[in-house]
């Protein structure tokens, strides 16, 4: 019978649990659930943008209960995952105690910055509304514009990031990336009134920083050279990487640029396609020569 040859495969895969390589969770403490994050992201994206989201009409009475709904959600939820994320990286250094007490203070700091970060998405929102002639109101941008959606979860994982939490962040701005092709590590640093138009497959590193009034198109990316790595073979870690874009920046469809020490600089235009590992001064039009086209007649 088949199934008798199920124990056997069951205890191959087992043996192969007893090595450390990295890929075993056993015996350790309990990590962050991705669903859960993900869940928490989508309801601070329902209280960043009340009556968007909801599946049915959100009126002016009902918006406190609605509120209070999403908060207590993500009040119980997220002082939960925190604490995991936290034990995690601490193990048996810190009290369980304390670590409870700093996961709901995270939780408390993390809804007391949501004014705040819906004053910034309401000038990411303008910014996409002046940017775009296709955008005919606000309310297609939110609804359907995948850049809103990402700089929306970006800027909250930002925020839980500045908070030194672990793990939450990136698996909030990686459920970002699934969802809308565009990938902003949550610890970039993003000034305001940033509009990405299209947005599928757009690259933003880890210590990339991005000014104010910065529009990039599809395809972007804001990425590294190649990595070094110090005496005893491993890779360098913690040092700038990924370029500085200043205020008032346009970046082209497919336009990559690459390493730490390349800026560019204030109203400053970079056309698609370029690639660019160098700084660029101020008001500079940066642009491709135009490939030249062979034609043939083929009837």
């Amino acid at each position: 019978m088949p199934k008798t040859k199920l124990p056997q495969i069951i205890g191959k895969i087992v043996n192969t649990y007893g090595t450390e390589d990295g890929i075993n969770h056993i015996e350790g403490p309990n990590l962050p659930s991705r669903d859960l994050v993900h869940e928490i992201a989508t309801n601070f994206l329902d209280v960043l943008f009340p009556g968007y989201y909801a599946k049915q009409e959100l009126s002016k009475g009902d918006v406190t209960n609605y509120i209070w709904e999403k908060i207590a959600f993500i009040y119980h939820h997220l002082s939960r995952e925190n604490f995991k994320s936290l034990k995690s990286a601490y193990g048996n250094q810190e009290d369980e105690k304390k670590l409870t007490d700093r996961s709901i203070e995270i939780t408390f700091s993390m809804l007391n910055r949501i004014p705040d970060m819906r004053d910034k998405l309401r000038g990411d929102v303008l910014s996409a509304l002046d940017g775009d002639p296709a955008a005919k109101n606000l309310d297609e941008i939110i609804l359907c514009y995948p850049g809103i959606e990402a700089i929306a979860i970006y800027r909250v994982a930002h925020e839980i990031h500045l908070l030194k939490v672990p793990l939450i962040p990136r698996i909030m701005t990686e459920y970002a990336h699934s969802k809308t092709g565009i990938d902003i590590h949550p610890r970039a640093t993003i000034g305001e009134h940033f509009f990405i138009d299209h947005g599928t497959g757009v690259v933003i590193g880890e210590t990339t920083e991005i000014g104010n009034n910065v529009r990039i198109y599809q395809g972007v990316t804001l990425g590294a050279l190649s990595v070094k790595k110090d005496t005893s073979g491993n890779i360098e870690r913690g040092k700038k990487r990924h370029p500085t874009i200043k205020d008032n920046v346009i970046i082209y469809a497919g336009a990559t640029i690459l390493g730490g020490k390349t800026v560019v600089g204030e109203n400053s235009i970079i056309g698609g396609s370029v690639w660019l590992t160098e700084s660029v001064p101020p008001c500079t039009l940066l642009f491709n020569k135009p490939p030249e086209l062979t034609k043939k007649k083929i009837c």
